[in-house]
């Protein structure tokens, strides 16, 4: 069963923005607003690595290739977390993903959406 849903990926040029959101459908007020949520991207040929974190007192986390660019949010009354993409870069293109780590019972992630970025 899917837990967690993103949407807003796409193609752009560089210097351009995205908005990415997560949803997380199933989950109850009260599993959404105490868990730790995230955003990971893979880009082609590497790792997946961290974006950013907001957990769930929102203490954020960025990667320093993204800081001062993204910004992580989220909205625990509709279960949802956003990442505002500014700025963007070639290198941002990659699979995005949301993540969540839930109080006490696992993490769980998205199945990824595309970000492209064109030069």
């Amino acid at each position: 069963q899917v837990q967690l849903v993103e949407s807003g990926g796409g193609l752009v040029q560089a210097g351009g923005s995205l908005r990415l959101t997560c949803k997380a459908p199933r989950n109850i007020f009260s599993v959404f607003s105490a868990s730790d949520m995230g955003w990971y991207r893979q880009p082609p040929g590497k790792e997946r690595e961290l974006v950013a974190t907001i957990s769930s007192a929102r203490n954020i986390n960025y990667a320093d290739s993204v800081k001062g660019r993204f910004t992580i949010s989220r909205d625990n009354s509709n279960k949802k977390v956003y990442l505002q993409m500014n700025s963007l870069k070639p290198e941002d293109t990659a699979i995005y993903y949301c993540w969540q780590a839930r109080q006490n019972a696992g993490t769980y992630w998205g199945q990824g959406i595309q970000v492209t970025v064109s030069p």
